[in-house]
């Protein structure tokens, strides 16, 4: 039996949380702060179950780095969906992973290339049994060619 480090488990959970608060954000048009607070009470208020507590940096990071960033994310998952695929097609929950993937695949260095993409494909399985996941893990790594290139040892491309 593997033990998962605790701070681990909370930066999954957080990315988890940010889905469901970006959700809600683009459901509703709440603010990013709004949408965190009422997370925050709605985690205070639901008996502990087997889920870690979210890292509550990492989830605002996710969450404020989002929804200040929309324009751009969408830009950039834009250009790494097939096809006449765009953004706004998307289904709401699966907009929220790509968005959120790709804000961390940009904006947290120390998170590795490839942790982050399993990460944020962990995330799709939480929501989707179909072919959900598998786009989550083709989009984030035409990011990560992207921008990591350096680290997965390719040579940068122009975004555009």
């Amino acid at each position: 039996m593997t033990t998962v480090n605790p701070s681990v488990a909370r930066r999954s959970s957080a990315r988890l949380a940010a889905v469901q608060v970006l959700y809600q954000m683009d459901l509703t048009g709440v603010t990013a702060e709004e949408a965190l607070k009422d997370s925050k009470d709605r985690r205070a208020e639901e008996p502990r179950g087997r889920i870690a507590e979210p890292d509550s940096s990492l989830l605002g990071q996710v969450v404020r780095g989002v929804a200040t960033e929309t324009a751009t994310l969408d830009q950039l998952v834009g250009s790494a969906l097939t096809g006449d695929w765009t953004v706004e097609r998307l289904e709401a929950v699966l907009r929220a992973i790509l968005r959120a993937g790709a804000w961390e695949m940009g904006a947290r260095p120390q998170t590795p290339a490839r942790v982050c993409i399993s990460e944020w494909v962990d995330v799709a399985h939480a929501f989707y049994s179909g072919p959900e996941p598998g786009l989550v893990n083709a989009v984030l790594d035409r990011l990560a060619q992207i921008l990591r290139a350096g680290e997965l040892g390719k040579t940068p491309n122009a975004i555009g």
